[in-house]
């Protein structure tokens, strides 16, 4: 793909990746909800740090294997195209009904460090965050292009987005922390996550280098 393709496809999956509800969109909504949009905020920089982090080390050592064999490429490929059809199998046929925030009896501990550190850990102790990087940014890595370089701009990328929607969530906890609950939300949210990642695998796996 060009790099104009690799960019507008990686910015479609990761955008539907960041507004899909996880543990990073709990934290900050509980945080927010419990302890002020200040130490939410430090969360929000701290799991954008920790992405940082999984991303600096899946392009540049995912990078330097693709550059190096012909085979890593290959295994690699068919490994992230089986990861993201898992997991778009598993949305598609286990929708969530709705997402608990679990902001209830939450309190404060430390100072805006304290915050940012939580949100950090948070996101680099999660080991599927590391699968996903490691298997997810490769393939959208152009031909011609320095695999690591273009790896860390899309996990730059990836980066902005999560920190304007964790902007979004923190200004607007109370209505986004109730949409959450309702039981139609979270399931369209991950059956149309779902079928994308399905999309994206299946169509990694039939592109040629």
């Amino acid at each position: 793909m060009t790099t104009a393709q690799a960019l507008i496809a990686f910015s479609l999956a990761a955008g539907l990746l960041t507004i899909t509800p996880g543990l990073d969109t709990a934290l900050v909504l509980r945080t927010a909800a419990a302890e002020g949009w200040r130490r939410a905020t430090a969360v929000a920089v701290g799991i954008g740090l920790g992405c940082l982090a999984w991303g600096a080390a899946a392009a540049f050592g995912a990078g330097a294997l693709l550059v190096a064999s012909h085979a890593a490429y290959t295994a690699l490929k068919w490994a992230g195209a089986a990861y993201l059809v898992w997991l778009g199998i598993n949305l598609l046929r286990r929708p969530r009904a709705s997402f608990d925030t679990g902001a209830d009896g939450a309190s404060p501990a430390g100072g805006l460090g304290a915050a940012l550190a939580k949100g950090f850990w948070n996101n680099l102790l999660n080991p599927k965050v590391g699968v996903f990087y490691v298997s997810f940014l490769p393939q959208f890595v152009p031909t011609g292009a320095s695999p690591a370089a273009f790896g860390l701009l899309l996990a730059s990328i990836h980066v902005v987005m999560g920190l304007a929607w964790a902007g979004g969530l923190i200004l607007a906890t109370a209505p986004i922390a109730k949409a959450l609950r309702k039981p139609g939300v979270v399931k369209w949210l991950d059956r149309v996550t779902g079928g994308v990642f399905v999309a994206f695998g299946v169509r990694i796996a039939l592109e040629r280098r």
